[in-house]
């Protein structure tokens, strides 16, 4: 038979105690007398007594845990992101729950629910390629339950958000690629559902004005999403052009790669005929050939400053007088895919 586990009621039973005597005990309360608190110590001690930590902390109204959604944890941007939150949180004694929505809305509605149900304290989250409206992100702030947005925004929610300054890092790879004196530079944007992948062709299109050169319809190509495969396509469709463009800039390193690979195997010569800059530094990218030319990211710190804002928020009680929108700095990185 499995023995049950002791509580307080069986420690004040074999004390002859009340149970909130013994609870006051074991919180080192100053109203109990040195004698009665050692010996409900060494008793516990005895007994292999462990506090009900979940019974305690909904008792305080907290759980000490913290809902992460992301839209997936395979590519080092949202695992870096990650560490950083970890290495904010662990010191504290904060734990984590992280799911990914698979870039669903629907699959980030659910985990959201399932998050809330279990009595988080707040949530970070980066939204899905999806989520286009955010009436369920909306519940949260209705609640009074602390949110903070992260990379993605949510534009027109009230809530803390903290960002990479995305246009500012596709303008640095932009007039890097027209000052080596490219002039058909080609986009391959992401899903434009997405306010990164928006603000990445708006940095395009400026640089490109800021240097006198038209901007073509034809050499912008949306991609369905961030791996290798969703870079194909689009760059078959680039190069097939009666003028191929002699420069792409790519929405992520993903699709650069995938860039890559569809032009060596055209028989174009990188970055000698063609050049590619990508946008994240993946810890992959230096190692093709040729390295990748990319826009890297502080995506430790982002995840790190997510997670620091979330806990002000909750150790605030969620006061919302003052909401906060952070920017973060990308640098371009130049290697051998480009000129």
């Amino acid at each position: 038979m499995k023995k049950s586990r002791t509580t307080i009621t069986d420690i004040a039973r074999e004390l002859n105690i009340s149970p909130s005597t013994v609870s006051r005990a074991l919180n080192n309360h100053p109203a109990i007398s040195k004698k009665t608190r050692d010996a409900v110590i060494e008793l516990a001690k005895t007994l292999n007594y462990q506090p009900n930590l979940l019974a305690l902390n909904l008792l305080r109204k907290r759980t000490n845990t913290i809902g992460i959604i992301v839209p997936e944890i395979t590519s080092s941007f949202f695992s870096s992101v990650i560490n950083g939150i970890q290495d904010l949180l662990s010191p504290l004694g904060v734990n984590m729950m992280i799911s990914q929505s698979n870039e669903s809305m629907e699959e980030e509605k659910s985990i959201l629910r399932s998050f809330a149900s279990i009595r988080v304290d707040g949530f970070l989250i980066s939204p899905s390629s999806e989520t286009k409206n955010f009436d369920h992100l909306k519940i949260l702030t209705d609640n009074n339950i602390p949110l903070v947005i992260f990379d993605r925004d949510c534009e027109g929610l009230e809530v803390d958000k903290v960002f990479v300054d995305e246009y500012s890092g596709a303008f640095q790879a932009v007039e890097y690629l027209v000052k080596t004196g490219c002039r058909r530079i080609a986009h391959i944007a992401g899903p434009l559902s997405l306010s990164t992948a928006r603000h990445r062709l708006k940095a395009y299109k400026d640089a490109l004005a800021l240097h006198q050169i038209p901007v073509k319809e034809e050499y912008i190509v949306e991609s369905s999403g961030f791996t290798p495969e969703h870079g194909i396509e689009p760059t078959q469709k680039l190069l097939a052009l009666p003028s191929p463009p002699d420069a792409v800039f790519a929405i992520n390193d993903g699709v650069a790669i995938g860039a890559m690979y569809v032009i060596k195997k055209a028989g174009l010569v990188i970055p000698d005929e063609i050049s590619v800059v990508g946008f994240d530094d993946d810890p992959h990218s230096c190692y093709f050939s040729p390295s990748l030319s990319t826009v890297w990211q502080p995506t430790y710190e982002l995840g790190m400053l997510s997670a620091r804002i979330l806990m002000k928020r909750i150790n605030s009680n969620n006061d919302l007088s003052d909401i906060r929108v952070e920017e973060l700095y990308p640098e371009l990185i130049v290697r051998g895919s480009s000129k």
